[in-house]
């Protein structure tokens, strides 16, 4: 499936003019791609200054070796149109905070919780999986630096597996437009709203209020996209200042100043009733990876951000540690306050649980508007990233309805992929009115799981991969392969323990069987590969050739346009 590609090395050694544009000119030949005009100050990508210079000599890189080049648009092609670049460090820094916190922290301990079986578990569970999501971060640092593009993963896979061609970018997309959702964010976010009203959370209300979350955060981000940062920086910020809160008043009560009676119960024997099944283990640190999803937003956006590779490296471990503290103290202030007991029985309201307990039922309805804000700006986060990976993979040329032309622009504004969130809507939609609800967040959480560690697994395959075929290419930075080892491993359980029967015999989502998620997950990746063979072989079959042509839009967005002309 990987192409072996010539050493990086071996076209350094004969860098001249001549033979650069001739090799540049041959590589779109064979892409059957013609030449578009050299892009302007206005249309192309803008660098931030101080930043130009790496950025430029990465974009070089590719130039130079085409192989190296993910996709079928050039550095400057990908990156031309829209706002431009406008995200600063403070900005990346609360878009991996804003997409860290917000659904799983105040909703997912319960379940996590239930499924080990001990507090200690549970705390060993989030620990791990800080180090997890740091081994990941550390690997997307180095790949988001050699390659500074919006997309992420769909870039990486793009950049490694390049035949059959096509066939990562079209695997990778169904995952992002079918599986990439913020469902389970606008579900907590209306449960949690109708608690505070005063109001039962019945099956059409919360659905109607969680269509009306994304329908809002499509709208800000696209009409009004400046106005989206700034709505979206503000949620984050006041997720932190919440989630302090909630540290603080943990270790309030941990003092014994308060009406909770013996708040150190838990952690006296915190292992007593480990769970035995390696099941129950993967599936619960699902959901814990789920929590710390996010630390890879920022590669998400990188054509918005101003130099790119500096403010990767900054934001992201900055934005990973600040969650991973508040996170670990944040669970300990929950395992004060309450017994094992009640927080297996409190569902997706942990954090109502926590603040009725410690302030009474008056605080707890004030302070779950709190925590259904915090799930909004999960959403607009989320949204606002996941809908630059849908324009992404229009402007690669991704069969769509309508064409994709009109899923990769900035229409209306010229500013912002509002058909992109229009595309990440539709699903999320769809997913909130089928199931009910208090079956169906805790499978979105698990669907959502797998098909990423799948993703993971062969990004992480894909970085040996160019260490060894390109090891001169240009990397900003570098990650230690023991800690990219690691994460491979982790990936490789992660993968296979889903299948080994609980010890319950039925996991965490009844009635329906334990191994479901992990099937759904693979369809979803299957599906995706379905499309491919319709698109790229089909039509081969029925004596139709693909051509691609490269198409410059009228707010200066470069895309790939199919054309399928009969063979003679």
């Amino acid at each position: 499936m990987v192409l072996s590609l010539t050493p990086l090395k071996t076209l350094l050694s004969s860098r001249q003019s001549t033979e650069s544009e001739s090799s540049v000119q041959k590589h779109a030949d064979a892409t059957s791609v013609p030449d578009v005009p050299a892009l302007d100050g206005k249309k192309g990508a803008h660098h931030d200054s101080d930043g130009e210079s790496s950025v430029r000599e990465v974009a070089d890189a590719a130039e130079l070796d085409p192989e190296l080049n993910p996709g079928g648009l050039s550095f400057e092609e990908d990156t031309a149109g829209g706002m431009g670049r406008h995200l600063g460090v403070f900005s990346c820094t609360l878009l991996i905070v804003g997409r860290i916190i917000g659904t799983g922290i105040f909703s997912t301990p319960s379940s996590i919780l239930g499924s080990v079986g001990s507090v200690g578990a549970s705390l060993m569970l989030w620990v791990l999986g800080f180090v997890l999501s740091a081994c990941g971060l550390f690997i997307w640092l180095e790949f988001g630096t050699m390659f500074p593009r919006s997309g992420g993963e769909k870039v990486y896979l793009e950049a490694v597996y390049k035949k059959p061609k096509y066939l990562s970018t079209y695997v990778f997309a169904a995952n992002a437009i079918l599986v990439g959702l913020t469902a389970s964010g606008c579900i907590v976010f209306a449960s949690n709203i109708l608690e505070a009203a005063g109001h039962e959370a019945t099956r059409w209300n919360t659905r109607g209020i969680a269509v009306g979350t994304i329908c809002f955060s499509v709208l800000l981000h696209g009409l009004t996209p400046r106005l989206g940062v700034y709505v979206m920086n503000g949620l984050s910020v006041f997720k932190v200042v919440i989630l302090v809160f909630v540290v603080v008043t943990g270790w309030v009560v941990l003092s014994g100043k308060t009406h909770i009676q013996d708040p150190h119960a838990n952690f006296r024997n915190a292992f007593a009733g480990s769970s035995n099944s390696s099941n129950d283990y993967a599936t619960a640190m699902f959901k814990v990876l789920f929590s710390y999803i996010g630390w890879s937003n920022v590669n998400y956006v990188l054509n918005n951000v101003k130099d790119p590779i500096r403010t990767l490296k900054i934001a992201g471990p900055l934005g990973l540690c600040i969650c991973a503290a508040l996170y670990l103290l944040a669970n300990i202030s929950y395992f004060a306050v309450a017994t094992k007991e009640e927080i297996v029985n409190s569902g997706v309201t942990v954090a109502s649980l926590f603040f009725r307990k410690v302030f009474g039922p008056q605080a707890q309805k004030a302070l779950t508007v709190f925590v259904a804000l915090s799930a909004l700006g999960n959403v607009v986060t989320v949204t606002f990233a996941l809908s630059r990976i849908n324009q992404e993979l229009a402007k690669e040329g991704l069969p769509l309805p309508f064409g994709n032309k009109f899923w990769a622009s900035n229409w209306p504004t010229g500013k912002s992929p509002f058909p992109g969130l229009i595309l990440h809507m539709i699903p999320s939609i769809i997913i909130m009115i089928a199931p009910p609800p208090n079956v169906a967040y805790p499978f979105i959480l698990d669907v959502q799981g797998y098909p990423i560690q799948v993703i993971n697994l062969f990004v992480v395959i894909g970085l040996f991969w160019l260490r060894y075929h390109k090891p001169q290419a240009t990397r900003p930075f570098r990650v230690w392969l023991s800690v990219a080892f690691f994460f491979l491993a982790a990936t490789v359980f992660l993968l296979v323990a889903p299948f080994i029967r609980p010890a319950n015999g039925v996991g965490d989502t009844p009635p329906l069987p334990y191994y479901l998620y992990c099937l759904v997950g693979i369809g979803v990746l299957a599906f995706g590969a379905l499309y491919w063979v319709a698109w790229r072989l089909v039509p081969r079959w029925l004596g139709y050739e693909v051509v691609q042509r490269k198409e410059a839009l009228s707010d200066g967005t470069y895309v790939t346009v199919n054309d399928y002309k009969k063979i003679h």
